[in-house]
């Protein structure tokens, strides 16, 4: 029988290690925690027997007291369901320091997708030439934000480092007793992080992942493809947006992103300092030494005593370094020359910046300080502004000079915006030009939208901003009108200077997240894809040289999933000379947590742009019938889902019979899970990762699949499902869509909420979604040709699979709590103190959920 490799590698290295290991954490000797490691396998059994036999989560809650509860009082049962839930989200930590030490195991390092494969392929298909010149030109950035969508605090993380450790050593004591510690430490923040804690947790990935895992990519490309030859290019880039993002975060200050920026220089020159010191040791020979000597003194005065102005320029610690290079090659037969090299590149890719620390805001909030302008500075914006023509406009926002002090107006957003822009120009001066040179506009669609903070720039005294001026296009109206708004920009004269002093290179921002909240999962895609390709056409039109910065999240419904293959499955009519991308919370950890999955998965992202532009030989070019098929599935795809979002029962739907108004409460992010504080829920302000996040913790995943069953099914019923199966043969764009979709599916689980279909208020709205789950699940097996979901992804499978189940215990809790909370919300006269307790369980059971699903929302 042909057995599957990568699945018997995770069945033996993370299933088999995680059985054994959840036996020891399950018998741990704590007279609390005994007891509830013996109740909670019995438990787990229940909910997968009781769900089987189509009992809701109440009954099942109910059964497991009658069966194994001492006729236990309304407290002492509640207590145990805490104690059942503080236990879950440690066995979901358990799985993950198993799965990612078991990481290089499972998966091929030197496999398809990997430097090393390109390497190969290129010299076999006599294309090494073809591979050096895009890689003197192409980039990878992963931008880490702030996104609320994990929750493990620092004594958290370290644990799971630490077992890591243990576990690739199989060091059973040591596991014990870090199992014991995870045992009783708190899991969830009493009080919201600040911006600034969440940026210190997440440069804790630079410091220690990531520093390490871009410069070994950097080098292997240097020594292996390069032959020791500067690559002329940093290839990997970091972006960062806590502390900088101000969409939606009021919490963002400008004293926030300077403290932000002046961690992640004393940071990198920490790290810089570290490796001197090593590098030193060995460097010892004359000349040399005195040269490293000086060195470690300025890095040691600039990092470890916390100046606020580097003792040595980056320019004067890289002349100094190239000078011992000489020195090493001409009179110490180059002892020690790779090491020095890996130094140096290290400097030449993070510079004293680190990160690019991107400043974002909505477009919204600039209207507001537009507003303001019009009001105090008359002579500056005039008052009948609204009745000038679009070129009278234009010439106001793009010739308009002034060096305003943001402290002459009144705390607010013109204050905030102006100031932001001076702690730029400070950053800029202090952590070098790419320390802060993005500015990105939030819900942009017209060309007032782009021109504005760039008119704020010139009213700060910046005379030639070094600064790119990103506009994000999120809705599918504005995807759609993107490339007009830009070719009108191209046509400015002002902008068109301003882009010459950027290179002629103009960098845009698309979002999957809320595109798919607008659209849909279809719609959403192919919208993104429509619009890179007239913004890539209108771009090379005026000699423009457009980069893509796609805004994502984890899960498929927000850009999520196959990255590395959706990356490779765009054609020549797209632009893919850079690969941008956000990153965000246990898509952090889950990708990029170790060096070994941050170094495979950077290289998968370089691998996907290599492939697309060197190895795809036109495979990836839609022909004109396969781009009709695809318009017509997401229309009719669009369609469905906007109807469906018309329903009168969609937000009530969310609001009382999921977990969305609890993720404010968890504490786990800064920022405020709606763009602004009306008490009606209006979807347009509602936060993409509460509204994703709300149907991943009811496990169906909506935004994931919604409209794709009924667009294919449509096709079919026109006889005309051959057309969906030439998509599904020729393009690896729809196939990659495709298979997103089905992870998923495969993350959805229906008889955990089934009980909803007899509720007087919402059981046809939950039957219209199980039935478009269904009409999904079977259009997907029939376009793919599979028995099951996922069937050519067994050990990704697994891994979901093993994960819900360990859930399943924790998602049964979380349901009876809801339940509990509706039944009590009826009664006016109802125990305050219960409500509260069922409310509190809530909260409580989205963390493991949250984190077990590792791309969640």
């Amino acid at each position: 029988m042909n057995r599957e490799p990568r699945l018997d590698r995770f069945n033996d290295n993370v299933l088999a290690k995680y059985q054994v290991y959840n036996s020891i954490f399950l018998t741990l000797p704590y007279d609390e925690i005994q007891k509830t490691g013996a109740l909670l396998p019995l438990f787990q059994e229940l909910c997968e027997r009781g769900f089987s036999d189509k009992k809701n989560p109440s009954e099942i809650v109910e059964h497991f007291f009658e069966r194994y509860g001492e006729t236990p009082t309304e407290d002492e049962r509640n207590a145990l369901l805490f104690r059942f839930i503080q236990y879950i989200e440690r066995q979901v930590v358990l799985f993950d320091a198993i799965e990612d030490a078991s990481f290089p195991i499972v998966n091929n390092m030197d496999g398809r997708g990997t430097l090393r494969s390109v390497k190969e392929e290129a010299e076999a298909k006599q294309k090494t030439e073809q591979l050096k010149e895009y890689l003197k030109r192409f980039n990878v950035r992963p931008t880490l934000t702030a996104h609320p969508t994990q929750f493990y605090p620092g004594a958290v993380l370290g644990i799971i480092t630490d077992l890591d450790k243990a576990i690739q050593k199989n060091d059973l004591v040591r596991i014990k007793q870090l199992l014991a510690q995870l045992g009783k430490t708190p899991f969830f923040n009493k009080e919201k992080p600040t911006p600034y804690d969440e940026a210190v947790s997440l440069i804790w990935y630079f410091e220690n992942v990531f520093y390490q895992s871009a410069s070994k990519i950097h080098n292997y490309i240097q020594q292996n493809i390069f032959d020791g030859e500067d690559v002329g290019n940093q290839v990997i880039n970091l972006g960062f947006w806590p502390g900088g993002d101000r969409d939606g975060n009021p919490f963002v200050t400008t004293e926030i992103t300077l403290r932000v920026a002046r961690r992640l220089r004393r940071t990198i020159l920490l790290n810089y300092y570290r490796d001197i010191r090593k590098l030193k040791r060995r460097l010892t020979f004359r000349e040399v030494n005195e040269i490293m000597a000086e060195i470690e003194k300025a890095l040691y005065d600039s990092a470890v005593t916390n100046s606020d102005t580097p003792k040595i320029s980056l320019e004067e610690l890289v002349l100094k370094l190239q000078t011992a290079r000489e020195i090493l090659i001409n009179k110490h037969q180059s002892l020690f020359l790779e090491e020095l090299d890996d130094m140096i590149n290290k400097i030449k890719l993070f510079g004293f910046h680190f990160a690019t620390l991107d400043i974002r805001q909505d477009s919204s909030k600039h209207e507001e300080v537009f507003a303001d302008l019009k009001k105090y500075k008359s002579e500056l914006i005039p008052e009948n502004f609204e009745t000038l023509s679009d070129e009278e406009k234009i010439a106001v926002m793009t010739t308009t000079d002034a060096q305003l002090d943001p402290e002459e107006f009144e705390e607010g957003m013109t204050r905030s915006t102006l100031s932001s822009i001076y702690a730029m120009m400070e950053i800029q001066e202090k952590n070098g030009e790419q320390g802060a040179n993005r500015y990105i506009i939030s819900n942009c669609g017209s060309v007032e939208g782009v021109l504005q903070p760039y008119l704020y720039m010139k009213l700060c005294g910046w005379k030639t901003p070094t600064v790119d001026v990103i506009p994000l296009f999120e809705t599918v109206p504005d995807l759609r009108e993107a490339h007009h708004v830009m070719e009108k920009l191209y046509k400015n004269p002002v902008y068109k200077e301003h882009l010459e002093k950027r290179n002629n290179k103009q960098t845009i921002m698309l979002g999957f997240s809320d595109g798919t909240k607008d659209g849909g999962y279809l719609m959403a895609n192919w919208s993104i894809y429509k619009a890179k390709e007239e913004l890539t056409r209108i771009s090379r039109e005026y000699g423009i040289k457009v980069v893509f910065f796609d805004g994502r999240g984890g899960p498929p419904a927000r850009g999520g999933g196959k990255t590395h293959q959706f990356y490779a499955s765009l054609g020549p009519t797209i632009e893919n000379e850079e690969i941008q991308l956000t990153v965000q919370g246990q898509t952090i950890s889950s990708n990029f947590g170790t060096k070994d999955s941050c170094t495979y998965n950077l290289e998968q992202l370089l691998s996907s742009g290599v492939s697309n532009e060197i190895f795809s030989e036109g495979k990836n070019e839609l022909n004109d019938q396969d781009r009709n098929t695809m318009s017509e599935l997401a229309e009719i795809s669009y369609k469905t889902y906007t109807d469906f979002k018309k329903h009168p029962r969609f937000i009530p739907y969310l609001e009382k019979m999921s977990t969305l108004k609890y993720y404010a409460k968890t504490n786990i992010g800064s920022r405020p899970s709606k763009r602004n504080k009306s008490a009606e829920l209006n979807l347009s302000d509602l936060r993409a990762i509460p509204f994703v996040g709300s149907w991943s913790q009811l496990k169906q995943n909506v935004p994931g699949f919604f409209g794709v069953g009924t667009a294919m099914e449509e096709m079919d019923k026109q006889g005309r499902f051959d057309e969906v199966q030439d998509l599904y043969n020729n393009s690896e764009f729809f196939k990659t869509l495709l298979e997103n979709s089905m992870m998923s599916l495969t993350k959805s689980f229906f008889p955990l909420t089934a009980y909803m279909k007899n509720d007087e208020e919402f059981g046809e709205f939950w039957t219209v979604i199980h039935d478009e789950f269904e009409r999904s699940k079977k259009m997907l097996l029939k376009v793919t040709g599979y028995d099951s979901l996922m069937q050519n992804q067994p050990a990704g499978k697994a891994s979901i699979q093993a994960r819900e189940r360990i859930v399943l215990p924790l998602l049964t809790i979380q349901q009876h709590a809801l339940r509990m909370v509706q039944e009590l919300s009826k009664n006016p006269e109802a125990n305050q103190k219960a409500l509260e307790v069922y409310e509190k369980m809530v909260t409580r059971s989205l963390y493991g959920n949250i984190n077990a699903s590792r791309n969640s929302a």
